[in-house]
């Protein structure tokens, strides 16, 4: 069976509707996971998803800020909900594919403006949910496993994951700190970054682009903020990945883009 999966921080999953309807009829991935969906459970938009043939959802969502969500084609089994750091806000949910694959789909903090955890509480909490990340990604590990990690991670790992890696050395999201706590949540549970499997990490990659850009097309300085990652016994399904460019042309667009993943299960 071919299984292929989507993730996406939709800044909004109400005002961005149209344009998950648009992924659904232009890639119609078996799997979408959202972040950033930014609607209370008794408010998220299950009838349009259904009418798309997602008929098994799964959300965890606050009002205005942060939320995830699972919504899938195939049955999703013995799902749930995590917390980090002490703090309910909505970031994390998983659930079982057929096959018993584990999904999780992460949304890590962005970590404010200043890089420096005593000042900035935002950035503290961000560097503190990876070190537990990571610790949870070491318990778990083991050699059979099948499990898939997606999200908006909020961290630009590579070089050639930044418009300019000497610029946004000090810059939030691509800080040696913050990379260094992206690679232990990576190595702890032995994850494979499957975008990289496919496209080299001499090639530049984004997902993201400000809004602040008069022409993100144009001036390009973009950033790899979002993510998926399998466990090793998954590595020998891989078969494509991409990064949803244009999306961010789409009209009223998300400051990211889709990425997904096929693979064989």
């Amino acid at each position: 069976m071919k299984l292929r999966i989507a993730t996406w921080n939709v800044n909004s999953v109400r005002q961005r509707l149209d344009l998950v309807k648009r992924l659904a009829a232009e890639k119609a991935p078996h799997v979408l996971c959202l972040q950033e969906t930014k609607v209370e459970d008794k408010d998220f938009p299950l009838e349009p998803f259904v009418e798309l043939g997602y008929r098994h959802i799964l959300i965890h969502g606050m009002k205005s800020y942060n939320g995830v969500a699972i919504v899938s084609r195939v049955p999703l089994e013995k799902g749930g909900r995590k917390g980090w750091c002490g703090k309910d806000d909505c970031r994390h949910v998983f659930a079982t594919l057929p096959g018993g694959i584990e999904l999780h789909n992460v949304y890590v903090p962005s970590g404010g403006d200043i890089p420096d955890p005593k000042q900035n509480d935002k950035f503290a909490h961000k560097l503190q949910f990876m070190t537990e990340m990571a610790e949870w990604g070491a318990a778990l590990r083991d050699s059979e496993t099948r499990r898939i990690l997606v999200g908006d991670l909020n961290v630009a790992p590579l070089e050639t994951d930044v418009w300019s890696h000497k610029q946004l050395l000090k810059i939030v999201s691509h800080t040696p700190v913050e990379v260094d706590h992206l690679s232990g949540m990576m190595a702890a549970h032995g994850w494979v970054d499957a975008v990289r499997h496919f496209i080299p990490p001499k090639v530049r990659l984004y997902s993201w682009w400000s809004y602040r850009a008069r022409d993100w097309s144009a001036s390009d300085r973009g950033r790899r903020l979002d993510h998926i990652w399998v466990s090793p016994p998954l590595t020998p399904g891989l078969e494509s990945a991409e990064v949803l460019r244009e999306a961010r042309g789409w009209e009223t667009p998300s400051d990211h883009v889709p990425v997904i993943l096929t693979l064989k299960i």
